[in-house]
């Protein structure tokens, strides 16, 4: 499932824009390598990063993955239900299973990410 409303990066984030703020979480693929999620680190909100800062990890009963922010800007929400249930990354990692939110600092940067067309492309198929 590749929804085409939103962004990907090379490392399995998508982010959805509306209004300027990013909402960003991992896709269906990542959530399927990391396996069963049990503990999420979102960044604080009121933080600001770059484009391709690390912002936080995901780990699962197998790995710990690294969070990589797909755009800069300020983080203006977090996905509590995450945090309290990790499990959501995995059961609905493209809508309930998000992760957080940013206020993008420069809109441009979204022409560094692939559409859902390529990002289907990078997954094969």
């Amino acid at each position: 499932m590749v929804p085409d409303d939103r962004k990907y990066t090379q490392e399995h984030e998508w982010i959805l824009i509306e209004d300027g703020v990013g909402t960003i979480g991992v896709t269906d693929f990542a959530a399927g390598e990391l396996g069963d999620v049990v503990f999420v680190e979102l960044p604080e909100t009121g933080s600001e990063f770059n484009q391709g800062d690390t912002v936080g990890t995901i780990e699962s009963v197998k790995a710990v993955a690294d969070m990589f922010l797909p755009v800069s800007g300020e983080i203006v929400e977090v996905n509590e239900a995450v945090a309290d249930t990790p499990e959501l990354v995995n059961s609905d990692p493209m809508e309930e299973g998000w992760l957080f939110k940013v206020k993008l600092s420069d809109a441009s940067e979204l022409d560094q990410l692939m559409d859902a067309a390529a990002y289907g492309e990078l997954l094969g198929g």
